[in-house]
């Protein structure tokens, strides 16, 4: 009997922390520092890799996601050491897809050719926006002349593009965001994530809002109208949204995203990484120590930066496959979720859900309706 996981495949997630600057939306774990020893990161992140391949044993790699942070400021024989590691501890598979995040500044984009040869083959490009006082307002540090430009260049040298956009943004009404996102697909892009700005606590906007100072945000109609036209034009221009925030085109779809949404196992390597590995047929939850110093130290000493290691049981597994699952067009798998859970869903819970038009059961998948999409959350609820 094979382990759940293996529905979904098995990827490896490294976390570089750094930035050069805080933008002030962002609540991921990253940070700036003047000075980083390359070589002692490059030692510690290979030492994780080594570390936690002891725990797992030997696996196939399907994918590798370089995040952060900004590991496009990574030096790329550190990119091709990591990746060097990998495949002899474990074993990447043919072909697997190896990603990476990446600004569109001048100085990045200079270095994509080095990537390439370093072993990358899809690159996530952060554009945010394509107009410069938008870019300004959200502490971006390029044009959107330079991440044209930076999207050509890469074009050149990744199988795969893809690039992030921010929506519902202060000032942006709906048909600007239509002509934006039009813009954004004539650039003959594969794949986008379209994110609907939220004001997370914490962050500079974050600040801002609860003081009342973050003004001129689309009101919640205008935000909904926005999330319906980003399906509609998506579809139109053979995009269609294969996750709540992800769009791409045939064959296009980032697979180790969905390694995470179709719930398989994943390594998290570097300050702030969480991990789900299945060992000796226990899922197990990881994570790792937020600051970088700790993370560092922790890994120097014992060979991982490792704060959490938790059992799961049967039932949290139903839950994560669920939360994570229904998040995709193509939904949960019911049988699969009563074999974590021990039983199915209950019907009373799906009914009304069913009879509102929100959700629908295609031959044993659960999915969300283009009507339930924006309200998963509460669909959610009601199902758990």
């Amino acid at each position: 009997m094979m382990d759940d996981w293996q529905h979904a495949g098995f990827g490896v997630y490294i976390h570089w922390p750094f930035c050069m600057a805080k933008c002030p939306y962002c609540d991921f774990n990253s940070h700036v520092r003047q000075n980083v020893n390359q070589t002692a990161w490059r030692e510690a992140i290979l030492a994780e890799i080594r570390t936690t391949a002891a725990l797992t044993g030997p696996r196939r790699v399907d994918t590798v996601f370089f995040g952060g942070g900004t590991p496009s400021l990574m030096p790329p024989e550190t990119i091709a050491a990591i990746i060097s590691e990998i495949d002899a501890v474990w074993g990447l598979k043919q072909g697997a897809e190896i990603s990476m995040e990446a600004n569109p500044t001048s100085v990045e984009a200079g270095r994509f050719a080095a990537f390439s040869d370093a072993g990358i083959n899809r690159l996530s490009m952060g554009i945010q926006a394509l107009n410069d006082a938008d870019l300004k307002a959200l502490g971006r540090m390029h044009t959107a002349r330079e991440a044209v430009k930076a999207f050509d260049i890469a074009k050149k040298y990744f199988e795969n593009v893809s690039f992030d956009l921010i929506y519902a943004r202060q000032n942006q009404n709906l048909f600007d965001w239509q002509s934006e996102l039009k813009a954004a697909i004539d650039m003959a892009v594969d794949h986008l994530s379209l994110y609907q700005l939220t004001i997370e606590n914490g962050t500079r906007f974050g600040q801002l809002y609860q003081r009342g100072k973050l003004r001129d945000l689309p009101d919640e109609n205008t935000a909904t109208d926005m999330y319906f036209a980003t399906q509609e034009i998506c579809e139109n221009a053979g995009m269609a949204g294969y996750e709540t925030s992800n769009h791409a085109r045939n064959h296009a779809q980032s697979q180790h995203n969905l390694i995470y949404w179709r719930y398989g196992d994943y390594a998290g390597i570097g300050p702030g990484a969480h991990g789900r590995l299945t060992i000796d047929g226990q899922r197990i939850a990881t994570s790792t120590y937020l600051l970088p110093e700790k993370w560092l130290s922790e890994v120097e000493k014992h060979g991982h930066g490792r704060d959490t290691y938790e059992n799961l049981s049967k039932i949290d597994q139903s839950i994560e496959y669920l939360m994570m699952s229904m998040r995709l067009s193509e939904g949960s798998d019911l049988r699969r979720y009563a074999n974590l859970a021990g039983e199915g869903l209950q019907e009373k819970s799906m009914l009304p859900l069913l009879e509102d038009g929100l959700i629908e059961n295609q031959n044993g998948r659960l999915q969300t309706t283009i009507k339930g999409r924006p309200l998963l959350n509460a669909i959610l609820r009601e199902l758990l």
